[in-house]
């Protein structure tokens, strides 16, 4: 709710405010510090008693030692042979480190160290139980059950002990490598080396003991399929020989080989063969359609001119063309030259034909010869072509029998091949492990770490403390400073009375303002008498009641401090309103049974005998006087408003001490008569709440509420962490007692 207004404040004036929020977080830190140094011994109190009660707790504790060794997990295991089949290993993979980890951890080689070491006749693990278990088990309610078998009680408690002891053993691998650490916490250095290193001996030797076991039964399985496969083989090459002996095979691959060549020469020279005949009947059916008289036609066939003879006799026909033709330019057709040259043409061109002829002839010849031949092929190619199918159906069962015999083979080898391997290997020990470092016995305790200890006790018990502190001052909802009396209850602080020192006598409370020794206090009260005179201002104030929430809160000690402050300047009169439990007269020294208000308000006493003169300078007292029947009826009669007028004209001030308002209803009858209530609120006690209703309960009854005084205020708490609050001392106290030649200075301090 403070934080609330500060913020509204700050931001509707934001020239005053001109850091806006870092102020509000600035006011937030100090008010949050305020309870903190309020009760900073008794938070540093406590937090000095746990660290002290952490330090004999610590100093109790059995030392706990730590050994550690250091496993290297092999990935390439050595073998003699190479077998990762028998054994289904692949440590390549991630999984095969994280299962090797889990069986270091495993219960099974945390029992074989247990009962290998003898463990359970260990002094570590026969002590007494410890004050703490024994009141465990007498705050156990719940019945357990009772085994009345004494051997299963003993395998109980092994269980148990073997479970403590797996619980001390910690694996812990080492990131991106192959190494792991076992280490072992104990009470008993010599033991934790031990324990930590028969991990690690019993782990290589039951992954040794695995592997030889796996060796074993490899070695079993693979003896009896041995003699089935050795069977197998001897049936299929029987079966491969009888197949060779019936058919007369000697070298198959190298018949079918020949067979085969000889089929490829064969369709080879019947493919040469019909190229031949289908070039001879093509040039013989050119021959049929022109006729073979027709030799002008048969010369321009391009398979004529295209035969070599023919294109020699053409060239010599030509060359005697020519010369003929050069002749008849010459000579004429009886010239002896020209005849001699057409007698050669005639000659060459008889050639010419002579030569087609022949040519046709032959290849008549050759086309003839051709078809023999291309028949006499096809029937080799037809009878070699039926012995090499026949032969090949042989070859083919004789490749299966072959296959089969190969395949039984291979089968056999690799198994007798297999057996051979486990059975060398079966006696080689190959471990999985090394240790790189073994461990020694630890010389220093592990734990407790006893300055840790210390430290974290003492700084967690100052934050509890800090934290409780704040949680309480949160739920602390009292009207603490003048601070509060503006922000919560919306009154004006009028200010305060400061509270005594401890060792302090009543009389000297309630007299403090004539107390020079403590000049603090009258100029507290002083500073009241000034709020509520400028708070009268302008208007008439005879009649000033005091009133608080609840009892005990010092409206009689401040009815009579203002009384005293009123006193230095003008007639002062107190009147103790409180007709039930008065207290008033029995501050200035009077009798029990000096009359007071009751009696002049019955009409028993004059009000000259009721009244007590100068009990102080200018200061009178009207007691309560004899406790009558009906304190209330009293103060709502009319006497009562009659009495005040009367004494008005006698004081110029009347101070009425009244009962507090959630007590009786006799403050708020005489509130109307008077012309300002002042509410006392003992600083740190009275809750808000209640004075809320105190202040609705005076409103309502039409009072002229001047503002609040906060009683046994603790200037001291407020001028170290309520520095915005004001000087917690009178001013010039400094100065009281000193020389007089230090004035000039005193003046200038001040």
């Amino acid at each position: 709710m403070i934080f609330q207004e500060r913020r509204q404040s700050a931001s509707s004036n934001p020239v005053s405010n001109p850091s806006g929020l870092q102020t509000d977080q600035l006011i937030d830190i100090k008010k949050l510090m305020q309870p903190i140094l309020r009760f900073k011994w008794r938070i540093l109190t406590f937090a000095l008693l746990v660290t002290a009660l952490t330090i004999f707790v610590v100093l109790s504790m059995t030392p706990i030692f730590n050994a550690k060794s250091t496993l290297l997990i092999e990935s390439e295991q050595a073998k003699a042979i190479k077998i990762d089949e028998v054994y289904g290993i692949n440590s390549g993979q991630q999984e095969y480190y994280l299962t090797q980890f889990e069986i270091i951890k495993s219960r099974s080689i945390a029992e074989r160290v247990f009962n290998d070491l003898d463990l359970i006749n260990h002094p570590v693990f026969n002590q007494p139980p410890s004050w703490f278990s024994e009141l465990k088990s007498q705050l156990n309610f719940i019945p357990q059950e009772v085994v009345s078998d004494s051997q299963a009680s003993q395998a109980i408690a092994k269980h148990r002990l073997i479970d403590a002891f797996s619980a001390n053993i910690t694996v812990s691998p080492v990131r991106k490598t192959q190494l792991v650490n076992i280490s072992y916490e104990s009470a008993d250095p010599v033991l934790a080396a031990q324990v930590a290193n028969a991990v690690g001996d019993i782990y290589i030797l039951s992954q040794l003991e695995a592997k030889l076991g796996m060796t074993q039964k490899a070695n079993t399985w693979l003896g009896g399929r041995l003699e089935d496969l050795r069977l197998k083989l001897d049936q299929s090459e029987h079966k491969l020989e009888q197949f060779k002996v019936e058919n007369g095979l000697i070298d198959v691959e190298g018949v079918t080989a020949l067979d085969a060549k000889e089929l490829e020469r064969l369709s080879d020279e019947i493919t040469v063969a019909r190229s031949r005949k289908a070039q001879a009947d093509s040039f013989m059916a050119v021959v049929q359609r022109y006729g073979a008289t027709d030799i002008s036609r048969l010369e321009s066939l391009p398979e004529v001119t295209a035969h070599l003879s023919i294109q020699n006799v053409k060239r010599e026909v030509v060359l005697v063309e020519r010369k003929v033709s050069e002749l008849q330019q010459v000579y004429g057709p009886k010239h002896p030259k020209m005849i001699a040259a057409q007698a050669e043409l005639k000659t060459v061109q008889q050639n010419l034909r002579k030569q087609i002829s022949r040519l046709v002839q032959g290849i008549e010849d050759e086309a003839q010869t051709a078809t023999q031949t291309l028949q006499t092929l096809e029937a080799q190619f037809s009878r070699s072509k039926g012995s090499f199918q026949n032969l090949s159906t042989k070859d083919t069962e004789f490749q299966r029998l072959l296959r089969e015999v190969d395949t039984n083979r291979q089968l056999f080898d690799s198994f007798l091949s297999r057996q051979k391997e486990t059975e060398v290997t079966g006696d080689f020990d190959s471990p999985v492990a090394r240790f790189t470092d073994r461990a020694v016995v630890p010389l220093l305790p592990e734990k407790p770490k006893k300055k840790v200890i210390i430290i974290l006790a003492f700084i967690a018990s100052l934050g509890f403390a800090i934290a409780l502190v704040l949680v309480l001052d949160a739920l602390n909802d009292t009207i603490k400073t003048s601070d509060d009396v503006e922000k919560v209850l919306s009154q004006r602080a009028l200010g305060y009375i400061p509270k005594a020192k401890k060792g302090t006598s009543y009389d000297d409370i309630n007299f403090s303002f004539y107390d020079s020794t403590v000049p603090l206090h009258a100029e507290a009260v002083r500073t009241i008498r000034t709020s509520m005179s400028l708070m009268a201002m302008g208007s008439h104030l005879n009649v000033i009641e005091v009133t608080s929430s609840n009892p005990n809160e010092g409206k009689t000690t401040t009815s009579m401090n203002l009384a005293f402050a009123y006193a230095t300047m003008e007639k002062v009169l107190i009147i103790d309103a409180d007709l039930r439990k008065s207290s008033l007269g029995l501050r200035f020294g009077l009798p029990t049974y000096q009359p007071g208000l009751a009696n002049v308000l019955s009409g028993t006493e004059s009000i000259e005998h009721c009244i007590v003169k100068d009990v102080k300078p200018n200061v009178d007292v009207m007691p309560a006087g004899a406790v009558p029947l009906n304190p209330q009826e009293l103060l709502a009669s009319s006497q009562f408003a009659e009495l005040l007028t009367e004494l008005k004209t006698q004081y110029s001030k009347i101070i009425i001490d009244t009962p507090p308002v959630h007590a009786v209803s006799d403050a708020l009858i005489i509130t109307s008569l008077c012309d300002a209530t002042v509410v006392v609120v003992k600083s740190a006690h009275t809750r808000s709440e209640a004075i809320k209703l105190t202040l609705a309960k005076l409103n309502q009854a039409r009072s002229k509420v001047f503002g609040v005084v906060l009683n046994q205020f603790n200037t001291k708490d407020a001028a170290s962490y309520q520095g915005d609050y004001g000087y917690y001392q009178a001013y010039g106290a400094e100065y009281i007692n000193k020389p007089s030649t230090d004035s000039g200075k005193e003046n200038t301090k001040a």
